[in-house]
């Protein structure tokens, strides 16, 4: 006999699967936008696929990039000053020259990700996986705190 607490699990986890999900999608409007002209400053990509996307020279200043998926994505001197890109992921991404001023990078994957000359000036940095990843003259480092005397 299935108890109190095992119901209210099981629809705990069916609901949402049941209902669908309430999170904000990207507007397919702007991610066509974003593929055609590389120009999509304050754009709503959030959750997009642009999975192998050449998005050289990409302007998405100030765009919510949140959840997107840029794997293996090409960002060489794309410009995503003040972009939300917490919780993306860009494994295998090529991020070169490349400027992060102010962005959120929270939860970001940059699993493989070749990392150079990228400004990440005022840039969040909390809980970034960097396994594998190339890092060169880019202020990201994998740390931790120092001992205090």
């Amino acid at each position: 006999m299935i108890g109190q607490r095992q119901i209210i699990a099981i629809v705990t986890l069916l609901t949402p699967l049941l209902l669908g999900t309430s999170a904000k999608a990207a507007n397919p409007t702007h991610v066509e936008q974003l593929l055609n002209t590389r120009e999509c400053a304050g754009c709503d990509l959030s959750g997009a696929d642009l999975r192998t996307a050449h998005l050289i020279g990409a302007d998405l200043r100030n765009a919510n990039l949140k959840g997107a998926n840029l794997t293996e994505a090409n960002l060489e001197g794309a410009d995503l000053t003040g972009a939300n890109l917490a919780g993306a992921n860009l494994t295998s991404a090529l991020v070169t020259n490349a400027s992060l001023n102010d962005s959120n990078l929270d939860g970001v994957n940059f699993t493989q990700a070749m990392i150079y000359d990228a400004d990440v000036t005022g840039a969040s940095m909390v809980a970034l996986t960097l396994h594998d990843a190339q890092i060169f003259n880019t202020g990201i480092g994998i740390g931790g705190e120092f001992p205090v005397d």
